[in-house]
């Protein structure tokens, strides 16, 4: 029988308990799921019901099967990939939202959505040092927001006459980054229409950050193939190493040739709420779109992505369409987000923002920030100095890549040893860690960013480490 509101309130009373246990226990769960492929799907039945079910009987297939099928990413022992953090506020607001189920895709089917992200778009402005003549708005992801810098590029070169006619110029539109850039610009260069071809790898310096001589040198040569520099994608914090590409430089590179210059800072940006780490964009003024994710570092719940842009005209220029039917008679006095990047429908995602702001306070979200990066400082000093493990790149914030070295004296062994390491710690359910290569060599890759995570967890997890390495 489907449920009527008595039902609902009895039965979502309930499912809060559970949340609030849930986040109370969650190292009682291993953090990587330990299921097998397959083994999921096949608890699952193979035809939909007939008859409708109650929610009790649903709610405990989700205890059953679904729970041991999860990775526990607010699990404070999760230290792979970048987080998706969460946080009790963002929850809560997650909880409204969906209850409401706005569709905000203009002022009018939400004005306050509309107004609250103009605000907080504004609040995280000054919170992060953002030049003041730039405009933010929320996306999902920033393989969206990148997608949607790459298109205004497109649009902006060419008098936006590109979405009307197709591209149809003999010059290849060239696409920059470093060879330590986030696999999203790949698909970007794809879905944009430029080509994967078209796509410059640029070399990396001893830190594993872009090579501005590099940069300037392969633009040079493409104009003098004729071909068309049209963007170049900077990193604030890579994915493999958390480099820090050297915006300034490559800023001046970029106004020099008249290239537009994003720069994506998804994970690393949210550690510009510190002054001392300002440094990271310096000459952003030079750059034209930036993007970071609070659900990666800011305690928000995916997804949430903020994509800020130096010129709000390009971006509508790209982006707006109006048919009769989107009309309203405040179009010209207020902010209608569907005009600002790809998709028309879009979440009330600000409210999260909001709550999160507000009840952590900037100063709370600094600390918080703050003891990651010095547990991970802390970490690095600790791997160093034993004699077994070794630091492979710069720790600019709160992410390591080190591997164990114990008595194998070759690459080939040494990566064998290190992958099987990893392994048998995800395995065991207590730690998880993701990998990278690092000049050929396999290396643990290991963030401490999780919201809840403490130091007790970082030592626990390091004793592990130790542990399984001499095992294996």
């Amino acid at each position: 029988m489907p449920m009527n509101n008595k039902n609902f309130r009895k039965q979502a009373h309930q499912m809060v308990d559970w949340m609030a246990d849930y986040l109370e226990n969650i190292e009682q769960y291993p953090v990587k799921s330990q299921s097998q492929p397959g083994e999921i799907i096949a608890q699952l039945e193979e035809a939909p019901p007939t008859k409708g079910e109650p929610m009790s009987a649903i709610v405990e297939d989700f205890k059953k099967t679904i729970i041991p099928g999860m990775t526990h990413w607010q699990h404070p022992n999760f230290h792979a990939y970048f987080p998706a953090n969460g946080s009790y506020p963002s929850i809560l607001a997650e909880m409204l939202t969906a209850t409401m189920g706005a569709q905000c895709m203009v002022w009018d089917t939400s004005p306050a959505a509309a107004e609250l992200e103009e605000r907080v778009m504004q609040w995280l402005q000054k919170m992060m040092g953002i030049p003041k003549d730039w405009v933010g708005v929320i996306q999902d992801t920033a393989s969206t927001a990148t997608l949607a810098a790459l298109l205004t590029a497109r649009e902006a070169a060419f008098d936006f006459v590109i979405n009307k006619t197709g591209y149809h110029l003999p010059e290849k539109l060239r696409v920059y980054c470093s060879t330590e850039t986030h696999s999203s610009i790949d698909k970007a260069v794809k879905i944009a229409g430029m080509g994967s071809k078209n796509l410059v790898k640029v070399g990396v310096d001893d830190t594993l950050a872009m090579n501005v001589a590099h940069l300037e040198q392969a633009i040079k040569n493409d104009i003098e193939n004729d071909h068309k520099p049209l963007c170049v994608v900077a990193t604030i914090g890579t994915t493999g190493t958390t480099a820090i590409d050297p915006i300034k430089a490559i800023a001046e590179v970029c106004n020099k040739y008249k290239v537009w210059l994003h720069i994506d800072a998804a994970y690393a940006g949210t550690a510009l709420v510190l002054e001392e780490y300002r440094w990271m964009i310096e000459g952003m003024e030079g750059a034209d779109s930036f993007v970071f994710n609070p659900h990666k570092w800011m305690f928000t719940n995916f997804d949430c992505s903020v994509y800020f842009v130096k010129n709000k005209k390009q971006l509508l220029n790209t982006f707006e369409i109006l048919p009769e039917y989107l009309k309203t008679t405040v179009d010209q006095q207020v902010n209608n987000y569907r005009d600002w990047g790809i998709p028309l429908g879009r979440r009330f995602r600000a409210l999260k923002l909001w709550f999160v702001i507000r009840n952590f306070g900037v100063s709370g979200i600094q600390q918080r920030i703050r003891e990651h990066i010095a547990m991970a400082q802390d970490l690095k000093s600790v791997i160093e100095a034993h004699p077994t493990f070794e630091v492979l790149a710069p720790v600019h914030l709160n992410m390591i890549c080190f591997r164990s070295v114990n008595a194998e004296n070759n690459q080939l062994a040494l990566n064998e040893h290190n992958k099987k390491l990893n392994e048998t710690l995800n395995n065991s359910g207590k730690v998880y860690l993701t990998h990278t290569k690092i000049n050929g060599n396999y290396c643990l890759r290991m963030h401490i960013g999780q919201t809840y995570v403490r130091k007790t967890h970082v030592d626990k997890a390091w004793k592990l480490i130790q542990k399984i390495a001499n095992e294996v």
